[in-house]
């Protein structure tokens, strides 16, 4: 509709446009618009009638939006499809929704957001249920549509891999050649979010975190500019997207390094009765104080959905079925009541947690350091799992990642903007079905994720001990505006490192626009 009067496609795509000043849009801005660099359109919810129209590309409006008002049925599928994330509660609803091609999509994008004082957010995999990549009544740039290709140089051992690509695409492409990197351990974990915050993967005993293995980025910053970062050119700004998350700007392409992987490898789940936890304990503090780089557990306490109690050993031996099984014998002699660990081929060892972690559930998470295998704490945290699932309102999984933290630790702390520890991670995750009272449910689990986070920290008062800080990608409390915020968490979370990402703040984002995830103040 066009000046009161209905137009045709063919009418509107013909229709001589207009700019329309910023001063405008404010009124217009939380009607729920979706821009594409395919197509522009609103979701208008002021007219009483929705027609279809022609769509208009991104690319004819770097400044203002165009004023020609294309209306859609409110349900419009692309928009709310364009809404979903992993976890239902992280869902929220944009303004303005921007599916970039390139980085010249993303720098006009973030120029228009700029200049029309809106919120903006980067979706790439939306696996945060803390709502990272979403914003309410602000521009969110999705890279997942068309930023989502993966090209490996199997002579270079490097893959160009889209801002927007998932971790099973990384997996599929790179083995094809032999070849593998650190990555997450849920394929459908998205690359980006994973990268900047640090990440950890089953490879990261031999090679490190994710940002040890990354060679090069291509990032859009707050002015609109395309850089690149690696060890040579903007190495400042190298050193703050290493776990500084996306504090610094929209990384549009990341640049990995690969490594010569076997075909295949042994793991799986060994599944225990919850009466057994002491001796698994027991086999761990073992195990884990002599682990070798090719091997990791990650070890789940939970209960079926009668409260039985039950323990989930997730085993990973990057060799064969055999030589996997002789390492983790000990804990094989305590007798699992399901075996499931097998050899598998590669790409599918990404994959083994994901029924675990469906898309479409409502879930909190909060993540802890912890002390590795130490039976009290964690036989304590036990008890309250058991406890919160006999409730039948929520389903509650802790999960202990036992990966070896040598390599981890070997490289430099002033190297990377991540906050290097030698505590484990633990994740606890409380989740429910159904998409009805998201906020009371949000409310309702928080402070049980946290009570077991007590648990796991030895006490409440452990949890505000910086030795206690969690994982960042883990972390509620650096979500911006949302009900976890601690102010200023982010100079815990990055410990001595903080200073200097502020300079480096100041230099690419003196504005903080880029503030959804742990915002580093400009100084």
């Amino acid at each position: 509709m066009v000046g009161g009067q209905s137009i045709t496609a063919e009418d509107a795509a013909s229709h001589t446009l207009r700019r329309k000043p910023p001063q405008e849009f404010a009124e217009l801005k939380n009607s729920g618009s979706f821009i594409s660099a395919d197509f522009l359109c609103w979701l208008n919810q002021s007219q009483e009638k929705w027609r279809p129209a022609r769509f208009f590309s991104l690319l004819d409006a770097p400044q203002y939006l165009l004023s020609l008002i294309i209306n859609l049925q409110h349900d419009h599928p692309d928009y709310a499809k364009s809404l979903h994330r992993w976890a239902i509660n992280a869902e929220k609803k944009a303004a303005i929704v921007v599916y970039a091609k390139d980085a010249t999509d993303v720098s006009k994008a973030v120029l228009f957001a700029k200049q029309n004082n809106l919120q903006i957010a980067i979706h790439c995999g939306g696996h945060s249920p803390t709502g990272a990549s979403s914003v309410e009544g602000g521009l969110v740039i999705d890279l997942s549509r068309h930023l989502n290709g993966v090209h490996v140089d199997p002579i270079k051992k490097i893959a160009y891999v889209g801002g927007g690509a998932i971790w099973e695409t990384v997996d599929k492409a790179a083995i094809e050649y032999g070849l593998a990197t650190v990555g997450g351990t849920v394929n459908h974990t998205g690359v980006g979010g994973l990268i900047l915050g640090g990440g950890f993967g089953w490879l990261s005993g031999e090679f490190g975190l994710a940002i040890d293995n990354l060679v090069q980025v291509t990032l859009v910053s707050a002015d609109g500019s395309v850089l690149t970062a690696n060890e040579t050119e903007n190495p400042d700004l190298f050193f703050g997207v290493r776990g500084g998350g996306s504090n610094f700007g929209v990384v549009t392409e990341f640049v990995l390094a690969l490594h010569p992987q076997r075909r295949t490898v042994f793991a799986g789940p060994l599944i225990f009765l919850g009466s057994n936890l002491e001796k698994i304990i027991e086999f761990a503090k073992d195990w884990y104080s002599n682990v070798g780089e090719k091997e990791a557990m990650l070890m789940m306490t939970t209960a079926e959905s009668d409260g039985t109690p039950m323990v989930i050993c997730n085993v990973f031996y990057n060799g064969s079925e055999e030589e996997g099984r002789s390492k983790f014998k000990s804990l094989y002699d305590i007798g699992p009541k399901v075996d499931l660990a097998k050899e598998i081929p590669y790409e599918v060892l990404n994959s083994l947690q994901n029924p675990m972690v469906p898309h479409g559930n409502g879930v909190y998470w909060k993540g802890v350091a912890h002390d590795g295998p130490v039976f009290e704490p964690i036989a304590k945290a036990h008890e309250k799992v058991v406890e919160i699932i006999k409730g039948r309102t929520f389903m509650v999984n802790t999960i202990y990642e036992w990966i070896p933290l040598k390599k981890i630790n070997s490289f430099p702390a002033s190297e990377t903007a991540y906050r290097r520890s030698h505590s484990p991670n633990c994740l606890i995750i409380v989740g429910w079905l159904g998409k009805t009272n998201l906020a009371a449910k949000v409310d309702e689990a928080r402070p049980l994720a946290y009570q077991i986070a007590a648990c796991v920290a030895g006490g409440e008062s452990n949890l505000k001990d910086s030795k206690s800080q969690g994982y960042t990608n883990y972390d509620p409390e650096g979500i911006t505006g949302d009900k976890d915020e601690v102010k200023d968490k982010a100079a815990i979370a990055f410990g001595n490192n903080y200073p200097r990402l502020q300079k480096v703040k100041m230099r690419y984002d003196p504005e903080n626009i880029f503030n959804r995830w742990f915002a580093i103040t400009p100084a």
